[in-house]
C-alpha cells in the first residue's frame, strides 16, 4: 500500500494538512491534490474543527506542479480535463479559514496553492515564485490573477509617500509581472514587505505559531468567522465594485443580529464575562 500524499492531525481546534511527498519535494500530483481536498472537505464539515493549516516540511511546502504528470499532457488533454482546475474549485468551496504555514520553496503550483489559502505565515527561509516561464509555459493555477491582488499594496503607499505618480493597480501588476515574466523568486522578508505574508517567524516557529493563530480563529463563533471570510474575499474580487462590496457586507453584518452566537456576544462583553459560542 502506497503512503498517503498528505497527513493529517487535529490539535487545539485547528485541523493540520501536512502534504507528504518530501522526495519530490511535495510537488503537486492528481493524487495529491485530491487527497489534499479530501482532508479539507471533511475538515470543513467537522464540527470539532474552527481552522485549517495546511503545511509541507522544512525543506519544502510544494515546489509546483507534478512535471514527470504534467508532461504527459497535450492541449486536448489538459483542456478537456480542466487541468488543477479541481484544485481552485475545491479550495474555494471550503467555508473555514484556510492558513498556509510556508517553509522553504512554494514555487510554480505550490506558490499558487498557498496564495490560495486565507492566511499565510512563513518561516524566515521561505521562498515564494512563479518560475513556469523557464519550463515553456505560464502559471496555470490563478499565479496571473492572485498574484496581483496579492502582491505590491506596500510598494504603492511607499511610492505615494516618496511622490511616485504611477496608480495602484499599475504598481501592483508592476511587481506580480515582473515575478511572472522573470522567474524572479521572492524571499519570505520580501513577500511580508509585499503583503503576500502575514508574519515571518523562525522555521521551527513557523507552524507551532500558525497553530497558535488558528487556535486563535478557531476560538470565535464558526458562522461568524466564515461571514467575515466571505466578505474579506468579496472585497478582493473585481466582481463586486466597492459600492456593491460595502452593500454585501452590511447585509452579512445584519444577518449576524439573527445568531445566538451574536446575542451571547454582547451579553457577556455587557456582564464582563467570557462568551460561550454555540456556533448558532
Amino acid at each position: 500500500m502506497s503512503e498517503p500524499t498528505v497527513l493529517t492531525h487535529a490539535q487545539d481546534c485547528v485541523g493540520i494538512i501536512t502534504l507528504n511527498r518530501p522526495k519530490a519535494l511535495n510537488a503537486l500530483s492528481g493524487t495529491m491534490i485530491e487527497e489534499l481536498l479530501g482532508a479539507l472537505q471533511r475538515y470543513d464539515k467537522d464540527p470539532t474543527i474552527g481552522a485549517i493549516i495546511i503545511t509541507g516540511n522544512e525543506k519544502a511546502f510544494c515546489a509546483g506542479a507534478d512535471i514527470k504528470e504534467q508532461r504527459e499532457l497535450d492541449f486536448i488533454s489538459a483542456y478537456n480535463a480542466d487541468y488543477l482546475q479541481n484544485l481552485n474549485d475545491g479550495i474555494a468551496s471550503i467555508h473555514k479559514p484556510i492558513i498556509g504555514a510556508i517553509n522553504g520553496y512554494a514555487l510554480g503550483g505550490g506558490c499558487e496553492l498557498a496564495l490560495m489559502c486565507d492566511i499565510l505565515y512563513a518561516g524566515k527561509d521561505a521562498v515564494f515564485g512563479q518560475p513556469e516561464i523557464k519550463l515553456g509555459t505560464i502559471p496555470g493555477a490563478g499565479g496571473t490573477q492572485r498574484l496581483i491582488r496579492a502582491v505590491g499594496k506596500s510598494l504603492v503607499l511607499h511610492n505615494v509617500h516618496e511622490g511616485i505618480s504611477k496608480t495602484a493597480a499599475d504598481q501592483v501588476c508592476v511587481q506580480a509581472m515582473h515575478m511572472i515574466l522573470t522567474g524572479e523568486n521572492m524571499t519570505a522578508q520580501e513577500a511580508a514587505a509585499a503583503g503576500l505574508v502575514a508574519k515571518v517567524f523562525d522555521v521551527k516557529d513557523t507552524v507551532p505559531r500558525a497553530v497558535e493563530y488558528a487556535s486563535r480563529i478557531a476560538g470565535f463563533s464558526t458562522p461568524v468567522v466564515a461571514m467575515a471570510k466571505e466578505a474579506v474575499n468579496a472585497g478582493k474580487s473585481e466582481d463586486l465594485g466597492l459600492k456593491a462590496g460595502l452593500r454585501f457586507e452590511s447585509r452579512l453584518y445584519h444577518a449576524t443580529f439573527g445568531l445566538a452566537d451574536h446575542a451571547e456576544g454582547f451579553e457577556a462583553f455587557l456582564q464582563k464575562r467570557g462568551p460561550q459560542w454555540t456556533h448558532k
